[in-house]
């Protein structure tokens, strides 16, 4: 077979000629088609690069729009087209819109604005942050504008403006939620440390009063569960919104802090009394502002206010106000502490009694004292009350007024009041074995011992451990804490009475039992109240009310306690009225157990 070199050598000239046209005019329509191919290739690349482009823009919530150089747009995403509100044929159409951008003191129409200023074709961006767009209808949106402008080609005719407007009104929204309340929209506890600053300082200049005054809704858990979780919100809206109200017709700022907590900042006040009132006004506004089917839901609001400069320091102003919330807590629903700076010159320092509470149990730090009863007839011991006191090893001997409502508060008093039952409970059996007179202790308990819902089933069960005769052991509440919800109350100590143990109510006269209310209570004592005592010598209307508390509870099959006698003129009056037992410093103070047994033997 002949080889292809040798075919060629034997064509003719022309035939030669014939064959390369031939090659070359395949060689160019392949690569006339290898070049449509790749710009057919390029052209679907570039499409849909734009498309890529112009999805990525749309769903930016950012306002992007693209200009020519005579100001038709030639581009603007969704987010521009509403912002601008074009209609369906803006596309390659002059920019006509009457939105105006503020610079610095002026309104600029918005394409006079991209008109008037020419942009250095280099990386020099026109911005105006902070700035605001007024829209035809004479809203006002606050934003961030930027404008820049590309060369397209090396002429400076093809050039193009980019313009990017950022909406800041849903930022500045979604900022604000931060600093409200989402319940009540008010003002939160952010906002109020944000706040504070300026108050104080405004009221430093200008030799002002200023009062913070913190309330809370008294026992709104427990209402909340009587009544519901949506009543209850309701409740809070509408106590906002009251609040609301009063701080802006006297200039007040109003914030909702947390939970059922709410801080009132007050400027100008004159005196204490003043701020007093001004609660006061508030208190009997609520008493009747919410009804529930047509019938009013009794609230009561407790309040802590401290002012600049009556209660101190005005940087720990608040916490002023937070300490007199918590006296005013402590010291029954619907009442009122202003703190006075000489309330706090006992040097205890609240934060390291907390902290060093769980410490001084383990340590033996705690101690139960006892002070005697005496029985009226025979003048002999026939009962003791337990009482807790604390030997700090910076404070020393510690009252219980100082850390008891602390231990309330953080829950601590359920350790604690454990504590004392057992050590109670011990001491009996000690007595017991070594032959001393068996006399029946007291023991105060608190609503928070109670409500955790396992305090009987501790009693009965250290009861039996121990094998105490339950005669021996009575506990103590006072009326003020009983009345706090009236049928809980009931039901817990007939519960401890079904045990045998006996039940007292201190503090009688203090607070507000009703006689039904008397009836239904399974106390075989009714304690008289120290501060009905003190004046009882001089004091004939104390005299007539110790009188009758007396025959009341003789009436219900009760036996009176009278609480603080000082001396022997007391006994012999309050005797003379028929009274059971006494206790007070005329017979003995409260005091350790190896003492005590001297008075027993």
């Amino acid at each position: 077979m002949e080889s292809l070199f040798e075919k060629l050598t034997q064509l003719t000239q022309i035939e030669f000629l014939l064959l390369t046209v031939c090659l070359t005019i395949i060689i160019f329509l392949l690569t006339i088609y290898s070049l449509n191919k790749e710009k057919k290739k390029l052209t679907k690349t570039v499409e849909n690069n734009v498309k890529i482009f112009q999805k990525t823009c749309d769903i930016s919530e950012d306002a992007i729009m693209i200009l020519s150089a005579k100001n038709e747009v030639l581009y603007a995403n969704d987010s521009m087209v509403r912002l601008l509100q074009f209609n369906n044929h803006f596309l390659s159409q002059q920019l006509d819109t009457i939105a105006e951008i503020k610079v610095k003191k002026d309104w600029i129409v918005l394409d006079t604005l991209i008109k008037e200023h020419s942009i250095n074709l280099d990386d020099t961006v026109l911005s105006y942050p902070n700035s605001n767009l007024k829209l035809s209808e004479g809203d006002k949106i606050p934003i961030n504008f930027y404008m820049d402008t590309i060369l397209m080609s090396s002429s400076n005719e093809e050039i193009c403006h980019v313009v990017t407007i950022q909406d800041l009104s849903k930022e500045i929204e979604r900022s604000n939620l931060h600093f409200r309340h989402q319940l009540t929209n008010l003002p939160n506890q952010l906002q109020a440390y944000q706040d504070l600053p300026a108050f104080f300082s405004k009221a430093h200049l200008e030799k002002n009063k200023l009062a913070l005054m913190l309330m809370h809704l008294d026992n709104f858990s427990m209402l909340r569960s009587i009544i519901g979780y949506e009543q209850a919100n309701d409740v809070l809206k509408k106590f906002a919104r009251h609040l609301e109200t009063v701080g802006i017709n006297l200039n007040i700022s109003v914030y909702h802090t947390f939970d059922n907590h709410f801080l009132l900042t007050v400027t100008n006040l004159h005196s204490m009394e003043e701020a007093k009132t001004f609660v006061k006004d508030i208190q009997t506004r609520l008493a009747s502002f919410y009804k529930m089917e047509d019938v009013n839901l009794h609230l009561t609001v407790s309040a802590g206010i401290s002012i600049y400069p009556d209660s101190g320091s005005i940087r720990k102003l608040l916490d002023y106000a937070y300490r007199a919330l918590a006296k005013a807590e402590q010291e029954g629903d619907g009442k009122i502490h202003i703190f006075i700076p000489e309330e706090s010159t006992s040097n205890y320092d609240e934060l390291r009694l907390h902290n060093d509470m769980q410490g001084a149990l383990n340590n033996g730090d705690f101690e139960v004292y006892y002070q005697p009863i005496i029985q009226v007839e025979t003048k002999e011991i026939v009962a003791a009350e337990a009482l807790i006191r604390w030997k700090h090893p910076q404070y020393g001997l510690i009252p219980p007024d100082v850390f008891i409502y602390l231990m309330e508060k953080t829950g601590f008093i359920v350790k604690l009041g454990q504590y004392v039952l057992e050590e109670v409970l011990k001491q009996q059996k000690r007595w017991e074995l070594f032959k001393f007179k068996q006399i029946e202790v007291s023991i105060n308990v608190s609503m928070v011992e109670i409500n955790t819902g396992e305090f009987v089933q501790h009693v009965e069960r250290k009861l039996g451990e121990h094998q105490i005769n339950p005669e021996l052991l009575k506990f103590e509440i006072t009326e003020g804490v009983a009345m706090i919800n009236e049928a809980e109350t009931v039901r817990h100590f007939l519960a401890l009475k079904k045990l045998g143990v006996g039940i007292s109510l201190d503090d009688f006269g203090t607070g507000y039992t009703s006689f039904g209310y008397l009836k239904k209570f399974p106390a075989d004592n009714l304690k008289i109240d120290k501060s009905l005592v003190d004046y009882i010598l001089t004091n004939e209307e104390d005299q007539r009310i110790v009188k009758a508390i007396i025959e009341l509870a003789h009436t219900l099959g009760m036996k009176i306690v009278v609480e603080g006698i000082e001396n022997k003129k007391m006994v012999d009056m309050i005797a003379s009225y028929g009274c059971d037992y006494m206790q007070g410093y005329h017979f003995a103070k409260p005091l350790p157990v190896f003492e005590f047994q001297k008075l027993l033997r």
